[in-house]
């Protein structure tokens, strides 16, 4: 049998076809009904044309039919391609053209994005919209209705035989270069992020029934809220986790951090999932202000960007019950760690994991790092095929040591003394200044955790005499105390790691993902004056 996403939640569908798979808002579906409606979706693509291979985007926020649009494509054979909803219309053309996408499912408050790049668009045959409440009401579009194309089509699952080999693409990057795809196998994906391994054991499941055998036999399924959104693997693979086990998902259209409390409160969900600081700080704010009942929250993950010390402390403070973890990864490694959130860590440290499935530290040849030793950490094991028409890049990141295939990554890692790793920085972010090396995200830990920084983004700054300096954009709604701000940073890193440079703005842009938009923050650095500068 294939290990394949749609066979995975078919397996789902027939153990557990009355137990609640989805809830958005007022909107429920269970397996069946999601089952059934990704049916018709499936037979309405592939009677327009659509089969093994051919590339659909999902233009969309979170919702249930993005949920059926993702399950629809993969019943086909069909690879779903994610659409950043946030992109303007050079960026749209850019990853619709790079994605050769055939076809795409919208969301009717982006139609007029897309039907401005539609005419340079040559590749793009067909197209469906989905009606929103995020202000699209009565937006013109060329697309066919979403729903008459359900209503037309058969809702029967009766599609051709699926392989472990079928691809899965995820459009990663952007923030300080063009979007890349990155290509899986979907069996690999679904060992490294959907399950096919225990998170904490580190055993595979036995088969691709295990996941479902178990759900069914819940007497109390789990409920995930999934707060990031769908067009990130941080939301799509722990979504899709949830659901392979029997257990139901919560979605919101927006990030609404006093709305999501309150969804807390009605639902009672048990697992949040989040992404770094840009999702939790707004919801410990809105909690201060308006308690509720949140006791059914047993677990908060937080993957893809990372949770700063004082915020940790807030949750586990406001939360004491609750388990506080952080995940290393990414689109090309998949899952590579998990750590346990502590109450007063070291601010200046960077996240630390136990790894496992592969995850290792590797110097320049390839060769494992010695504890104590630096490099970059890889993953061996379950890795994907490549980038989407980037042979030069795929040749980079992807190669075979020792006859080991494995990818390396820009991200700069240390091995610990009991064989954990700590994450440093990006190693393609990193400030040269004066020869030294600081890395964007260990200064950006030490700055949040000043008592008047809400948040911060860090940056290289020009400099003729020392390449670079250590630049900052931050928000402080209350003002900053600059004199003090130094004094705490000189007390966690060394003095050439100094922001210099501080830009204070009302608020930091940040991706969609929750990581820091570099791009951003280096356009506004240039725009306008420092607010303050270190002499």
């Amino acid at each position: 049998m294939a290990r394949n996403f749609a066979d995975l939640y078919e397996h789902s569908a027939d153990a557990v076809p009355d137990r609640l798979a989805v809830i958005e808002g007022e909107r429920r579906r269970t397996f069946a009904e999601l089952d059934e409606r990704a049916n018709r979706l499936a037979h309405h693509l592939a009677a327009a044309g659509a089969g093994p291979g051919t590339h659909i985007g999902f233009h969309m926020h979170n919702s249930i039919e993005t949920l059926e649009t993702l399950l629809g494509c993969f019943k086909i054979r069909a690879v779903p391609i994610n659409i950043n909803y946030r992109y303007q219309a050079e960026e749209l053309r850019y990853v619709y053209d790079n994605a050769d996408l055939e076809m795409v499912v919208h969301h009717r408050c982006y139609a007029p994005l897309l039907e401005a790049v539609r005419p340079q668009l040559p590749k793009l045959r067909h197209s469906l919209v989905v009606e929103d409440d995020q202000g699209g009401d009565g937006l013109p579009t060329l697309s066919q209705s979403y729903e008459e194309a359900l209503e037309n089509s058969s809702p029967k699952r009766d599609f051709e035989e699926r392989s472990a080999d079928d691809l899965f693409i995820m459009y990663t990057g952007g923030t300080t270069g063009l979007p890349k795809g990155v290509m899986w196998r979907q069996e690999d994906m679904w060992r490294v992020l959907g399950g096919g391994i225990d998170f904490y054991t580190g055993e595979p499941v036995l088969d691709e029934y295990q996941q479902s055998r178990a759900g069914a036999a819940l007497e109390q399924p789990l409920r995930w809220f999934v707060l990031p959104p769908l067009i990130h693997a941080a939301a799509m693979m722990p979504t899709f986790t949830a659901l392979w086990s029997g257990n139901t998902v919560l979605f919101e259209p927006r990030f609404d951090p006093a709305r999501i409390w309150q969804t807390v409160a009605r639902e009672r969900p048990n697992i949040l999932v989040i992404t770094g600081d840009a999702i939790a700080r707004p919801l410990v704010d809105a909690y201060r202000a308006a308690p509720v009942d949140a006791a059914s929250v047993f677990s908060i993950g937080s993957g893809a960007a990372q949770l700063t010390q004082p915020v940790k402390n807030e949750l586990l403070e406001l939360f004491p019950n609750t388990l506080v973890t952080e995940s290393i990864g990414s689109s090309e490694t998949g899952f590579g760690g998990i750590g346990f959130a502590q109450k007063d860590d070291d601010p200046g440290r960077g996240p630390r994991v136990n790894t496992g499935r592969g995850a290792l530290v590797v110097d320049d040849a390839g060769q494992p790092v010695e504890p104590g030793g630096q490099g970059w950490l890889a993953k061996t094991g379950n890795v994907p095929i490549g980038y989407y028409k980037d042979p030069v890049k795929t040749d980079k990141l992807f190669r075979t040591v020792d006859g080991q295939r494995m990818v390396i990554t820009d991200d700069r890692a240390r091995v610990e003394a009991d064989g954990a790793i700590t994450l440093i920085g990006r190693g393609n972010m990193v400030i040269n200044t004066g020869g030294e090396k600081v890395f964007p995200e260990e200064v950006e830990a030490v700055v949040k955790a000043h008592e008047s920084v809400y948040d911060a983004v860090v940056i290289g700054i020009a400099h003729e005499r020392w390449g670079q300096l250590v630049g900052a954009v931050v928000s402080a709604p209350a003002g900053i105390d600059f004199s003090g701000l130094e004094d705490h940073v000189r007390a966690h890193l060394a003095g050439y790691k100094l922001p210099r440079r501080i830009w204070v703005t009302e608020t930091v842009a940040r991706t969609p993902s929750g990581k820091p938009d570099y791009r951003w923050a280096k356009a506004y650095a240039e725009s306008a004056e420092p607010t303050h500068e270190v002499r």
